[in-house]
């Protein structure tokens, strides 16, 4: 097995990080910029279309975040899972496993609970709400504690048994204590110049002259500093990206999130896993690093307006058709072709996600096709599905 050494916790001034503040102060004053031109329109609009945008945001990074890790949640249940615990009043709720609810949790926890001091048992919390079952797949984990590395080092690697590569070693697990323990004492500070941490240069990009370090910033070195120390046996990354999202949610000043660091991650996964692996076999210079992440972020940021659009879309719909009567199997349908249906809306498909027999699907669709919000959709015959006028 090919094994590479010198990785950047190995380094003899781990973990004091670099960065050519010239080199990202541009994107840092633009990320900066579409952040607050972001927030500025949200707060033109009313509570309970931001809360809807929050819901769509959250709904989006739940998914996409472990999508990255390659498990693939029901967004129904994701969807259902945020709105119950943000005490949303909506029709069409679903039942949602265990699982889902414990991905869900972690990321409120870390959202709506930004500003709250991250702890270790916060962590181990999370990770255990991550794996209910205390097992990453058919393998037994170490849940809410750190890993032992009781089988050998803790690697990531790919490759067929017997050709396996090596991308990453992490850091023995006798040393995790101690390497928590910084982390967190400089997660939890408002200053860049804790002990134990990190001078990027003598002028850091958004400090101010007290030392303040620029969250947004900040995040990106959280996520790179912890998947580095890699902590658990599994769930490393996803507890990586729900700190940036803490850190980003700090910067916005606000609970509420119009915006998804880890559906983009996932647009760019390929970049992800790349950059993480040249940074954590180089130097302690991660200007790379941080450019990779500020673009990733200046991306999310352009593209909300998609689930914006799709928002304020959906509540005028609603506002239209406030006085049309409907019942629930049919409110509850429209809400699934409004958030964007998968496939096509056919009557079968619609008896079997509103629990209803074909006939009463077909009065449904007929009913609103009279009331003029469906129409048939250009295939006819077996194919004859329905859309939204």
């Amino acid at each position: 097995m090919q094994r590479i050494q010198n990785y950047i916790h190995q380094l003899d001034t781990w973990p004091h990080f670099t960065w050519k503040p010239d080199e990202i102060i541009n994107l840092l004053s633009e990320a900066r910029y579409l952040q607050g031109r972001l927030l500025g329109r949200m707060e033109s609009l009313d509570f309970d279309l931001r809360s809807e945008a929050t819901l769509e945001t959250l709904t989006l990074d739940v998914l996409k975040s472990s999508e990255i890790e390659g498990e693939y949640l029901i967004p129904d249940q994701v969807r259902s899972s945020i709105a119950r615990r943000l005490g949303m009043d909506m029709a069409g709720l679903v039942d949602s496993d265990r699982n889902v609810d414990g991905v869900v949790e972690m990321v409120l926890d870390a959202t709506q609970n930004c500003f709250e001091p991250l702890t270790v048992e916060r962590l181990f919390d999370w990770h255990a709400s991550l794996f209910p079952t205390g097992r990453s797949g058919m393998h037994k984990i170490t849940v809410g504690n750190w890993r032992t590395d009781s089988t050998g080092p803790m690697e990531v690697v790919s490759g067929a048994m017997g050709k396996e590569r090596v991308h990453f070693q992490a850091p023995d697990a006798s040393l995790l204590h101690s390497e928590i323990k910084r982390f967190l004492t400089w997660f939890n500070s408002n200053s860049a110049k804790t002990p134990g941490l990190i001078a990027a240069s003598s002028e850091l990009p958004g400090s101010t002259a007290a030392g303040a370090f620029d969250l947004v910033l900040k995040a990106a070195l959280a996520h790179l500093w912890f998947v580095t120390i890699h902590p658990f046996d599994d769930g490393n990354g996803r507890i990586a990206r729900a700190l940036s999202d803490m850190l980003l949610a700090q910067s916005d000043r606000s609970a509420q999130r119009f915006y998804s660091m880890s559906a983009q991650i996932r647009i760019e996964r390929k970049q992800y896993y790349a950059i993480l692996e040249k940074t954590q076999k180089g130097s302690l210079d991660i200007t790379k690093w941080v450019t990779w992440f500020l673009n990733c972020l200046i991306n999310s940021l352009k593209s909300t307006d998609d689930v914006l659009n799709r928002v304020l879309v959906k509540a005028e719909f609603w506002n239209r058709h406030s006085q049309t009567a409907l019942n629930d199997r049919q409110r509850k349908l429209l809400n699934r072709l409004l958030d964007g249906f998968d496939g096509n809306l056919t009557s079968s498909r619609w008896a079997k996600i509103a629990k209803c027999s074909r006939d009463t699907a077909i009065r449904d669709i007929n009913d609103l096709i009279e009331k003029g919000i469906l129409q048939v959709g250009d295939a006819g015959g077996r194919s004859t599905h329905y859309i939204l006028v």
